[in-house]
């Protein structure tokens, strides 16, 4: 899809699309009667044995904003090869992927996660050190067991 930010309005999201008879052409034949038509978007699907050619949604982006809005209150709910299908506003894509659902980084290693939920100074302490011997391991990690050498309860 093209960059939206340069029309960040003129972008509408059709979902509900039958995955082996919609084609780029399909929505472009169908879009058309609402206005000039910028870019037509079908993800494809990530499993690479899928026979599906898309997964199932698009993004139809228009040259003008009222282009869009014109198509969402016409096509929404109607039917397309059989299928009733969504049409609605696209989203803008996240430029922030450094939280959120599918972060690389733990929650608690977010920047602003501590100050947020009120986190005690020895937890932060404890947080650092350990993010500074993340790569160290202990020297014995029996160290400290030593009186614990019987399974169950101790005899009195």
């Amino acid at each position: 899809m093209a960059d939206t930010s340069t029309r960040p309005l003129s972008t509408v999201y059709v979902g509900g699309l039958h995955p082996t008879f919609v084609t780029a052409s399909t929505l472009s034949e169908a879009f058309i009667p609402f206005g000039e038509i910028a870019d037509i978007s079908l993800p494809k699907p990530e499993a690479p044995s899928s026979t599906d050619l898309h997964r199932g949604f698009g993004y139809v982006e228009f040259e003008e904003a009222e282009d869009a809005k014109e198509a969402i209150s016409n096509m929404d709910q109607s039917e397309l090869f059989g299928k009733v299908i969504k049409v609605a506003m696209a989203k803008p894509e996240r430029k922030d992927e450094a939280g959120g659902l599918g972060s690389k980084t733990a929650i608690w290693e977010q920047e602003g996660y501590l100050a947020e939920h009120a986190v005690s100074a020895e937890d932060r302490q404890a947080m650092q050190q350990t993010r500074l011997g993340a790569g160290s391991r202990p020297d014995d990690p029996m160290q400290g067991l030593e009186g614990l050498d019987v399974a169950g309860p101790q005899p009195e």
